[in-house]
């Protein structure tokens, strides 16, 4: 694969970051320099890492991924709170976790594939 853009994970990923922007638009402006930014950073670094990561050697490939996965379990739980406090609807909290657990598996089958390598 030539181009990280290429991979399934980074697209996706991208989507996230794209809807995580758009919904967290509608937060409370006194949230701008609190979870809003929070929620937003750690969605920039999924797909950041992801490429990054391609973009350097195969060892750094690993670790970037690991970072990216780390980002996403952050982002989670970001979610979970900005459920819990009214910022996001249950519709809003339901399908951007749904594509953030599908990039999670994604990470976690690449993180394995390239650690674990098949003889």
């Amino acid at each position: 694969m030539r181009s990280y853009k290429e991979l399934i994970v980074w697209q996706k990923s991208v989507v996230l970051c794209t809807e995580v922007y758009k919904i967290t638009s509608n937060f409370p402006k006194s949230e701008m320099y609190g979870i809003t930014s929070q929620i937003r950073r750690s969605s920039v670094s999924i797909p950041s890492n992801i490429a990054e990561g391609h973009c350097r050697g195969h060892k750094e490939y690993i670790q970037f991924l690991k970072i990216a996965f780390g980002s996403g379990g952050e982002l989670e739980t970001q979610l979970i709170i900005a459920l819990n406090i009214k910022y996001l609807n249950q519709k809003e909290y339901n399908e951007l976790n749904s594509l953030l657990e599908e990039i999670m598996k994604m990470l976690n089958k690449i993180i394995s594939s390239l650690v674990y390598p098949n003889p």
